[in-house]
């Protein structure tokens, strides 16, 4: 994420990848105060063993094309609500990318980091049948919780 303020939005996609089985790692790597984070991150994710980055961003949120520049890795942006624009500068930021370097952009806030972590594991269960397992008792649970009545 760009900043320690964007993780109570970011730590969404986290639980998500806890309740999926999914390790992660989260990092405060700025696209513009630390640069060179930037590019020894994204630039040595794929020999870390990363399979996909959740980049979360505020404001001109330039980190997740940034990261998608260094890395063939699959890139998901989450545009962090910011206190000028609510987050459309930071969706702005993230979905306006160049064709060739593309980043997978979600909902703004809390909503889309949630997603981010689910459609990470979606990304991984392609290749990892007990994941998508356990994705399918996800969804069918999230389903079994929905009410067909407005009454208790």
């Amino acid at each position: 994420m760009g900043s320690r303020s964007d993780w109570p939005t970011m730590k969404l996609a986290a639980e998500r990848l806890d309740q999926l089985g999914v390790g992660w790692t989260a990092k405060v790597v700025s696209a513009h105060r630390t640069p060179q984070r930037l590019v020894e991150f994204a630039s040595g994710a794929k020999a870390q063993g990363i399979k996909v980055v959740i980049a979360g961003a505020g404001g001109a949120a330039h980190l997740p094309g940034m990261a998608a520049s260094m890395t063939d890795l699959p890139v998901l942006g989450v545009p962090v609500k910011s206190k000028a624009l609510k987050g459309l500068d930071s969706l702005l930021s993230i979905v306006q990318m160049p064709a060739g370097v593309p980043v997978a952009t979600l909902a703004i806030g809390e909503a889309g980091a949630a997603n981010a972590g689910i459609l990470a594991a979606q990304i991984l269960a392609l290749s990892d049948s007990a994941l998508a397992e356990r994705l399918s008792a996800f969804r069918a649970a999230q389903t079994e919780g929905v009410a067909e009545t407005v009454e208790d």
